[in-house]
């Protein structure tokens, strides 16, 4: 009597079930090509491998295991058969689709691990199967892709296609978007005066773009160096390590100029040790006016030739006796690299030269008139020897 009665109750709590109904299942045996699972029906419900998971799955055993709990969809009964397929596929993508379209609407960023490498791409499990094309995995070029498999990337839905079961993400709009967020903060805190350690991202002719976490700087060509530079690759290449110095930021157009010549020993530091007063050394003419001419010296070092020190005779304009481009040489006057003026001279140079040829013309004249009376006394001493004896 008892077991008719527990019988009798297990006949009710048997669920009346129907294609498309969704239900609690759990996994009671797993074979090569199938699971059984308990929905709480009459007889376990079946899930063939292809319903498993969005994914390929090689193995049954590699998508579910005994005693896992899941929710599947009918798909299909034949009580006379005590045939029950059911699919967990059906649920997760059903779930998938929703959820990775609210995600997409908001710009909410999800995890997925990579299953697949594939042409043109990687394959996540999102529920269902998502495509993440090789253009949008990171920000620069990845030429193999092969030790992507089994990471965990995070990503964005870029585009959706319910009826082509489309689904494309990015891991690049993530990183872009931290960028985006980093570049904002290291705005805010630049401040000019500031020196950073960066990296040259690119060489253009007017100057070289640097990393300096995050964002690019640039260094115009005219802050490269303190001598003059004609190619910004006669000086750094991409990839180079460099500091360089905050000279402008502009937040709103996030436009940062930045230098690496005033991170660097200038010209006047070493000028007192490299020039005194009084030597000559040999420079360029670089740009004359009116009062002179701007004599360059040595790599960021111009002196001035006053015009009154440009001849030894008057001129008029420096253009009558030099011209830009000239090699000269000039004696250094006065060396201020406090103020970084040195006072340079060509006239003292004409006028020593002069003075010189005017020295060794005396000497000339000297020699010349002692080898002269040198003769003269020897003749004179040998007459009055002469008339001297004579008188005798």
């Amino acid at each position: 009597m008892v077991d008719e009665t527990n019988n009798s109750a297990s006949l009710t709590e048997v669920k009346t079930l129907s294609v498309g109904d969704v239900v609690q299942a759990k996994v009671t045996k797993v074979e090569e090509k199938q699971a059984l699972v308990d929905v709480g029906y009459k007889y376990d419900g079946l899930i063939p491998i292809s319903e498993l998971s969005s994914l390929h799955v090689d193995q049954v055993s590699d998508a579910v295991s005994v005693g896992d709990e899941f929710e599947v969809k009918v798909t299909k009964i034949n009580d006379d058969k005590e045939e029950l397929v059911v699919s967990k596929k059906a649920v997760a993508a059903e779930k998938a689709w929703e959820e990775l379209s609210r995600k997409m609407e908001s710009g909410e960023v999800l995890e997925a691990e990579v299953k697949e490498v594939v042409k043109g791409g990687l394959v996540v499990d999102v529920g269902l199967r998502g495509f993440i094309p090789a253009s949008m995995v990171e920000r620069h070029f990845v030429e193999d892709f092969s030790d992507y498999k089994g990471r965990t990337l995070t990503l964005k839905v870029v585009e959706m296609d319910r009826e082509k079961n489309k689904v494309i993400l990015s891991h690049k709009a993530v990183l872009e978007d931290e960028l985006k967020k980093q570049k904002g903060s290291l705005l805010e805190s630049l401040q000019p005066g500031q020196v950073l350690d960066g990296t040259v991202q690119r060489l253009t002719d007017f100057g070289v773009f640097v990393d300096i976490g995050g964002i690019d700087g640039l260094v115009h060509v005219s802050e490269l160096a303190w001598n003059r530079v004609d190619k910004p690759s006669d000086v750094v290449k991409e990839g180079d390590k460099v500091q360089v110095k905050v000279l402008k930021v502009d937040k709103a157009n996030e436009r940062i100029s930045l230098s690496i010549k005033e991170t660097l020993p200038g010209p006047w530091e070493k000028a007192a040790e490299q020039f005194k007063s009084g030597d000559v050394v040999t420079g360029v003419v670089k740009r004359l006016v009116s009062f002179g001419a701007f004599v360059e010296i040595a790599p960021g070092i111009e002196g001035l030739v006053h015009i009154s020190q440009i001849a030894n005779r008057h001129v008029a304009t420096p253009g009558e006796v030099l011209k830009e481009g000239q090699e000269v040489q000039v004696k250094v006057l006065d060396v201020n690299p406090t103020e970084q003026r040195v006072s340079l001279s060509i006239r003292a140079l004409e006028e020593e030269k002069v003075e010189k040829a005017e020295r060794a013309s005396r000497r000339e004249h000297q020699a010349f008139q002692q080898e002269n009376n040198q003769g003269l006394n020897v003749t004179l001493g040998d007459l009055f020897g002469d008339l001297k004896d004579k008188l005798k």
